[in-house]
């Protein structure tokens, strides 16, 4: 079964993503209330895909996949950002990090769910 890591400060949004993502099948998921949080939760579970939100108060998103990426042990986990960061220029510096894809907030169940699908390879 594969997992899923939901990192955003928002609770209202953590449940969104997860029961949107949930909808997918075979799918676990595990969800972080900081960039803190999260990078905790990482070496305490295989975690296949990481959804991730840019602006939170202790550690941001893009610091997480600069984690992520430089990190031996996960940086061949896609991570997927959600973002109410619109701008194009934003979009490029999480890309250009690593990011799998970059969603922006409000985004559809449907669309969620397909970019998770293709980061998962199912």
């Amino acid at each position: 079964m594969k997992s899923a890591l939901i990192v955003d400060d928002s609770g209202v949004t953590r449940s969104l993503i997860r029961s949107a993502i949930e909808e997918i099948g075979d799918l676990n998921t595990f969800e972080a209330s900081s960039g803190f949080e999260a990078l905790k939760a990482l070496p305490s579970q295989s975690f296949d895909v990481i959804i991730v939100d840019i602006n939170m108060p202790d550690i941001n998103g893009l610091e997480i996949i600069n984690f992520v990426k430089n990190n031996d042990q996960y940086k061949n986990v896609p991570v997927v950002i959600v973002s109410t960061e619109s701008s194009e220029e934003d979009r490029k510096r999480g890309m250009k990090l690593g990011a799998f894809a970059y969603l922006t907030k409000p985004f559809t169940t449907k669309e969620l769910q397909d970019t998770v699908k293709k980061a998962l390879n199912i």
